[in-house]
């Protein structure tokens, strides 16, 4: 696929290649808070000082909105590329909002996730529970749990205004093999990069982070748009 194609993802079920895309994207929900967690020993900044401002920052928050950009490469297969908005509210409300594709919604009510398709013209519903690989890193974008059991290697850099820290997973079971990320002096994350075991790249932007800004209820609601296909598994 080439530069500018749409990154579709929704949820398929298990095995599907769109399950598998819905999978990536929700590691690399879980690895962006859950690096920020890590104590690594660093050479020009006091990285565990510096982290734990990183942790302070997101899992304190009470709502979180930020824009980001995101590719996702695979070795043959060219680059996919998507970007819109995240708004997120504690507990368990989150709404990515995608300009690119355009229309494309993931919304999160804290007990059902949504999720609508433009291209297919198709809309799903799931309980919030029922998301097994979604349901961890709903916990780390919430700030529930336990990160530093997780990694046992780290490379760390200077770059300009950031540190730019690679680590590496206790478990060679995992979907990825590394997560890197760079974090300011002012413990804002900017960018985030997870490599799977397939060697695909999933690789984050983000800018314009806004900390506790006002987020209207409506943004964690989920209207089925007019003409679209529903499908309800929550009942199952």
């Amino acid at each position: 696929m080439e530069d500018g194609a749409a990154f579709t993802i929704s949820l398929k079920p298990r095995g599907s290649a769109t399950y598998r895309k819905d999978v990536r994207y929700a590691l690399a929900c879980a690895a962006w808070l859950m690096a920020s967690a890590l104590a690594v020993p660093g050479a020009d900044v006091d990285l565990p000082a510096l982290l734990k401002s990183v942790e302070k920052r997101y899992n304190n928050a009470r709502t979180l909105q930020i824009d980001f950009s995101e590719a996702y490469s695979l070795p043959g297969r060219g680059r996919m590329l998507e970007d819109g908005q995240l708004s997120l509210r504690k507990p368990g409300k989150m709404r990515w909002n995608y300009a690119k594709p355009v229309g494309k919604v993931f919304v999160s009510d804290g007990k059902f996730v949504y999720y609508y398709s433009p291209e297919a013209n198709r809309a799903e519903k799931m309980k919030l529970k029922e998301t097994e690989d979604m349901r961890a890193p709903l916990a780390f974008l919430l700030g529930r749990l336990e990160f530093d059991r997780d990694f046992k290697e780290y490379r760390s850099r200077r770059e300009g205004d950031a540190t730019f820290v690679t680590a590496t997973p206790k478990s060679d079971k995992l979907p990825y093999t590394e997560v890197s990320f760079l974090v300011t002096d002012q413990a804002e994350i900017r960018r985030l990069i997870v490599t799977g075991q397939d060697k695909s790249i999933l690789d984050f932007s983000f800018r314009n982070e806004k900390v506790n800004p006002s987020l209207n209820d409506a943004l964690f609601t989920f209207t089925v748009p007019k003409g679209a296909e529903f499908v309800d598994t929550s009942n199952q």
